[in-house]
């Protein structure tokens, strides 16, 4: 009868509890080269645990800032574009103006035409948009900040101005260009051209802003179709907006007939509307400088976040991810070492006393 040494010296429990332990080295150790992390939980981190806790929440907000940055200066590339052309429009009309009381009649009628023309074109540029988003429309940026787009034409706005501005003969140009003053400073139903989120005194509406960082950290992103940013519109002939004093200097120009350029007040309107435009004009260059500044600053803050992220990224990756070439090597030698051990249980069971003694 022979005594197996496994069962008389308790060898097989030690080779089974050792090779559990390896095993479940080797679990650890695959997960870790298929994860490229040390581990799924913070918890298998050991006293590095502290230092994700506090990283991985600062670098999602980082990430946040960046991408709220990036798509902020998009729509403020978009909008400046569109700026550029609506400054075109307006420096070409303020710069035609002193011509405009030495033209012909039937040069009278073409200016006419083409300041329509600009008027629905610049109604087209107030409802540009950056991706689903019009970049005009302030915080109501879901809806076009000028509803009646191409057919400003047919609006209340315009149809209001024409009729002051046929009425000239009969009122006189002072007369004359309070009405129009009025209309464009309306925010009324029916004469507005505006939504009517942009369609309320300037205090109550607001430009997109985005959040470059903690603590409520704001900058404002873009420009509204109907009151200033920056800018003070100033002189005795506007309504404290530029867009509204373009769009009501060009349909005045719109509303000019060749036939009244006899009238008395003929002039003296076309000075008016010649003093709303250059206003104008000037107000529009400072909240452009002022939105070009800011996105340009943003660029600036984008930059400092990225290189902060790239700092902590580095400061997380030497906690929570596993030196993969350290890591394979440890890997193969678990397995060999594995095996090893699974190669010992099996011949461990067929050893017995009689093997060791002598024949």
């Amino acid at each position: 009868m022979s005594t197996t040494i496994g069962s008389g010296y308790g060898i097989m429990p030690t080779l089974i509890a050792n090779a559990g332990n390896v095993h479940q080295q080797l679990d650890t150790l695959t997960q870790q080269v298929s994860t490229g992390l040390v581990s799924q939980t913070y918890a298998g981190l050991g006293s590095q645990a502290g230092v994700a806790l506090d990283l991985s929440p600062q670098l999602n907000s980082l990430q946040i800032y960046q991408n709220n940055i990036s798509q902020a200066t998009g729509t403020m590339g978009v909008t400046q574009t569109a700026m550029t052309q609506i400054q075109q429009i307006a420096a070409s009309f303020a710069g035609d103006i002193p011509a405009l009381t030495g033209l012909n009649a039937s040069e009278v009628d073409s200016v006419a035409a083409q300041a329509n023309a600009a008027l629905q074109q610049v109604a087209d540029l107030l409802n540009t948009k950056s991706g689903d988003s019009y970049v005009f429309a302030g915080q109501d940026s879901a809806n076009a900040p000028v509803p009646s787009g191409d057919a400003i034409l047919s609006s209340g706005f315009y149809t209001q101005i024409n009729t002051a501005v046929s009425a000239l003969s009969a009122n006189g140009a002072a007369a004359t260009a309070a009405t129009t003053l009025s209309i464009a400073s309306s925010n009324a139903s029916g004469t507005t051209p505006f939504s009517p989120y942009l369609s309320q005194p300037a205090s109550a509406i607001s430009a997109p802003v985005v959040q470059t960082g903690e603590w409520g950290g704001t900058v404002q992103t873009g420009l509204l179709a109907s009151a200033n940013s920056a800018s003070v519109s100033s002189g005795t002939s506007t309504t404290g907006s530029y867009i509204r004093d373009l769009m009501r200097s060009l349909a005045t120009l719109g509303s000019l007939s060749s036939s009244q350029i006899n009238t008395p007040g003929f002039a003296a309107l076309v000075q008016d509307t010649g003093s709303s435009l250059n206003g104008a004009v000037n107000a529009m260059a400072v909240d452009v400088g002022v939105l070009g500044n800011t996105q340009s600053g943003l660029t600036k803050t984008q930059t400092q976040l990225s290189d902060t992220a790239t700092a902590l990224s580095g400061q997380l990756s030497s906690v929570q991810d596993v030196d993969m070439a350290a890591a394979l090597s440890k890997l193969t030698a678990t397995q060999t070492q594995l095996q090893a051990s699974y190669r010992m249980i099996t011949s461990e069971g067929s050893l017995s006393l009689a093997n060791f003694l002598p024949a």
